[in-house]
């Protein structure tokens, strides 16, 4: 159930009014390579919302289509990795998946784009004009990411609180 949640969220900050790069789906790639058992699903999750929203919003060049995708398995990736440590590791994993992103899909624009010249210098001129949606990037990223999290360790700490109330009730009760 918590998928289709995800996706519906990451598919609307898409399309609701926000800053260049303010979305969701960064945070939803990372949240859910930390927290989804079957891998499978923490990959296709933020693909999925890249696709439906791409249909929508139209796609474009396919090489930098798929740099946008593979950048989002990433980060997918760098969920996994931190996925034994205490989850405030997200915020500083939210902001390497950030980095990540930008330095692959600008790269994947300089290279497959005809907008800057394949020279070090129009490398360097992608990567500056782009700074301007890199710190949306970490704002969006940075917010979805505590939200996404926060929401999950809540969740994660009354569902515990309950099942140990629930064990006092059964021992005061003799039951056990």
């Amino acid at each position: 159930m918590i998928y289709y949640l995800l996706i519906i969220i990451g598919f609307l900050t898409r399309f609701m009014p926000h800053p260049m790069n303010f979305t969701a789906i960064g945070a939803i790639a990372l949240f859910s390579g930390y927290y989804f058992k079957d891998k499978r699903i923490a990959f296709v999750v933020p693909i999925i919302i890249m696709l439906l929203s791409d249909w929508k919003l139209g796609f474009y060049q396919w090489q930098l289509l798929l740099s946008v995708y593979a950048a989002f398995a990433l980060i997918v990736l760098l969920g996994i990795i931190i996925k034994n440590k205490k989850w405030f590791w997200s915020l500083p994993m939210s902001l390497a998946g950030t980095i990540s992103f930008f330095l692959i899909t600008n790269g994947a624009v300089w290279l497959f784009a005809e907008w800057y010249p394949h020279t070090f210098v129009g490398l360097m001129l992608c990567y500056a004009e782009g700074i301007p949606f890199l710190k949306n990037a970490f704002l969006g990223d940075l917010t979805y990411t505590f939200i996404f999290f926060s929401i999950a360790q809540l969740a994660i700490f009354f569902a515990n609180k309950f099942e140990i109330k629930n064990k006092q009730k059964i021992f005061a009760d003799g039951k056990i």
